[in-house]
């Protein structure tokens, strides 16, 4: 790091007490050295087993180390600042998937959020992943895509708490707890010749974002693929190597 923004880190530090998520170096919330270290690509990350008819599922590494705390930190304590970096990860996936999955390269992508529920938004103060998905977007159409999101889903139901679910339990806990909005905004629905993506934080066992797609494509939506910042160790795959993100 350069003198002048060493400096500058220090300052920051003294005035606002911030320091690095990942290191605690002094200055910023996600210091140049960690920033450096994130995942740079997308791959696919098919859960074990996977929930039938799950469109291909792209994530940027293991939902450990660093994009564990990045994905925390923002969710759960408020690090707002925390949600330009992700967006950025979760950027690098779409653009990856969309190579690998769009037969006609240059069509408008959709991002669609997995929804929060209403009292989970309010706890937090915020709605985590559409402000990193719309961190994302906003990348993308700097790198003339035309991208957007699209806040096409809600939650119906309660769910019960997922923490220690297996697959199975998962599928029968989240079955039916999404729909689409009654009344979608005027220009709110992807038509044909987009690419229509459902994104997450975290991929698990695939039965949240399964459920996603189910209620788009119950309301005539395809869906195309999955994107997330991360996925679970035991899920990723892809390659006969063990999974290093510093290899990206």
């Amino acid at each position: 790091m350069s003198r002048p923004a060493a400096l500058g880190d220090a300052g920051r530090d003294l005035l606002l007490g911030a320091a690095c998520v990942g290191c605690g170096a002094p200055g910023r919330v996600l210091c140049p050295v960690c920033d450096d270290v994130l995942p740079r690509r997308g791959r696919l990350a098919w859960p074990t087993p996977t929930p039938a008819g799950l469109a291909p599922p792209w994530s940027a590494g293991p939902y450990d180390g660093l994009l564990k705390t990045l994905v925390n930190e923002h969710k759960e304590h408020g690090v707002l600042a925390l949600a330009a970096p992700l967006g950025r990860v979760l950027c690098d996936v779409v653009d990856d998937l969309v190579r690998a999955v769009d037969g006609a390269p240059g069509r408008p992508v959709r991002l669609v959020p997995v929804p929060s529920r209403r009292s989970v938004v309010r706890r937090r103060g915020h709605d985590p992943l559409l402000r990193v998905a719309r961190a994302a977007a906003s990348r993308l159409r700097g790198r003339g895509v035309d991208a957007s999101v699209r806040h096409l889903l809600v939650s119906a139901r309660p769910v019960r708490d997922q923490a220690g679910l297996g697959a199975a339990d998962r599928a029968v806990n989240l079955a039916g707890v999404m729909r689409c909005r009654g009344r979608p905004v005027p220009g709110s629905v992807p038509v044909r010749g987009t690419v229509l993506v459902v994104v997450d934080d975290v991929l698990t066992t695939g039965a949240t974002a399964r459920e996603a797609q189910r209620a788009l494509e119950q309301a005539g939506v395809r869906v195309d693929a999955v994107a997330t910042v991360a996925a679970t160790v035991r899920q990723l795959c892809g390659t006969a190597l063990p999974f290093d993100p510093s290899a990206h």
